[in-house]
């Protein structure tokens, strides 16, 4: 939750906010439709004595609804007491943001902030060690999901920032289920996000200074 909510800050004052927001939306997204998948094909045991789980409801279809509307209501999070079910282990969700999140501050801010960096790296690694700690989840759980995060981010941008490789007959990352997602989210980025900060308030607004002011392509160099 630090890492999410600092991310939340460093975006609010990124210049380009709306490339970075479908970016991060869109890797999550796509992180938990395949866990989802890897929940459904690989059940595991509860890790520790401590988790409480509900029981199977048998043709109570009512009693369904109320569980699926507790999950939603509380999102699902143990500390809202809206985490009910077991066997959603593999792999780690709590893994995934820690990573997701530490990628995007990575590198949607100027590399010269090491020492921010390091925090960052930090607080994810100490929140994977918490989380193996205390028997939330396997150790295959936080590999698998450190693996497939990392892999998916590094993916996706290599993609957006090599815009060359789409002209390529060699570039098998187009091969990807999500590529033509990808190429309509990234059809106005040309080239890497410059690491651009500007107050994102002004007044009046830009709408009524400029209303006939499209969005215009990305196509600067990055800035550091």
């Amino acid at each position: 939750m630090v890492l999410l909510v600092i991310w939340i800050i460093q975006l609010f004052f990124f210049r380009y906010k709306s490339i970075a927001s479908r970016r991060f939306f869109f890797l999550i997204g796509t992180l938990y439709l395949y866990r989802c998948v890897t929940m459904y094909i690989t059940t595991l045991p509860v890790p520790g004595m401590h988790m409480t789980c509900a029981p199977k409801l048998h043709g109570d279809s009512q009693a369904k609804i109320q569980r699926i509307l507790r999950l939603i209501s509380g999102g699902g999070l143990s500390i809202t007491n809206s985490h009910l079910m077991c066997g959603d282990f593999l792999y780690s969700g709590h893994t995934v943001m820690l990573t997701l999140t530490y990628l995007f501050i990575k590198e949607y801010s100027p590399r010269s902030f090491w020492w921010y960096h390091l925090m960052c790296w930090l607080l994810s690694a100490v929140g994977v060690v918490c989380i193996l700690v205390a028997h939330e989840h396997y150790s295959v759980d936080v590999v698998v999901a450190y693996f497939i995060t990392s892999r998916l981010f590094w993916w996706y941008h290599t993609m957006a920032n090599l815009q060359t490789l789409k002209c390529s007959p060699n570039n098998y990352l187009t091969n990807t289920w999500w590529n033509p997602l990808f190429n309509f989210l990234e059809k106005n980025v040309q080239t890497a996000v410059p690491c651009s900060y500007s107050w994102p308030i002004t007044w009046p607004p830009a709408c009524l200074k400029n209303p006939c002011k499209k969005y215009s392509m990305v196509q600067s160099t990055r800035e550091e």
